[in-house]
C-alpha cells in the first residue's frame, strides 16, 4: 500500500491509498445516481455491483511524486439519468470532500461508467 505523506508543525501524517479509495468511494456512494462502485473481471467480461465494504475495489488511487492524487472510478449509473450531470456531481463533490479529508490536491478524476442499473 502506498502511502501519502503530510509534513505538520506537530509531525508527519502517513495516508495509505485505500483509506483515501475508501472515503472517495462513500462519497461518491452518496451522489444522486450513482448506484455504486464495479469490479470488472476482466478475464470473463463481467461487471458486478460491490457492496459497501468492498467500495475502494471499484476505485483506483494514484499519488504523483508531487503529492498529487489521481483517482479513477468505476461506476454502475441508475437508469434514465444524465451521465454527464451524475458525473459532474460525483467530480465535484469528491474533488471537494476528499481534498478537505486529505489535505492533498486532486490532479484528475477519471470516471469508467461500467454498467446500468434499474433502481426500484
Amino acid at each position: 500500500m502506498k502511502t501519502s505523506t503530510l509534513n505538520t508543525h506537530l509531525g508527519n501524517v502517513a495516508i495509505g491509498t485505500d483509506v483515501i479509495a475508501q472515503y472517495a468511494g462513500a462519497v461518491a456512494t452518496e451522489c444522486f445516481g450513482i448506484v455504486g462502485m464495479a469490479h470488472v473481471n476482466m478475464r470473463q467480461g463481467l461487471v458486478g455491483l460491490l457492496k459497501s465494504d468492498n467500495i475502494k475495489k471499484g476505485i483506483h488511487v494514484t499519488i504523483s511524486p508531487a503529492q498529487k492524487l489521481t483517482l479513477d472510478f468505476h461506476v454502475i449509473v441508475s437508469y434514465g439519468v444524465n451521465i454527464s450531470t451524475v458525473t459532474d456531481n460525483l467530480i465535484d463533490n469528491v474533488k471537494y470532500k476528499v481534498e478537505e479529508f486529505t489535505g492533498l490536491e486532486i490532479e484528475k478524476i477519471n470516471i469508467y461508467v461500467e454498467g446500468v442499473r434499474v433502481i426500484d
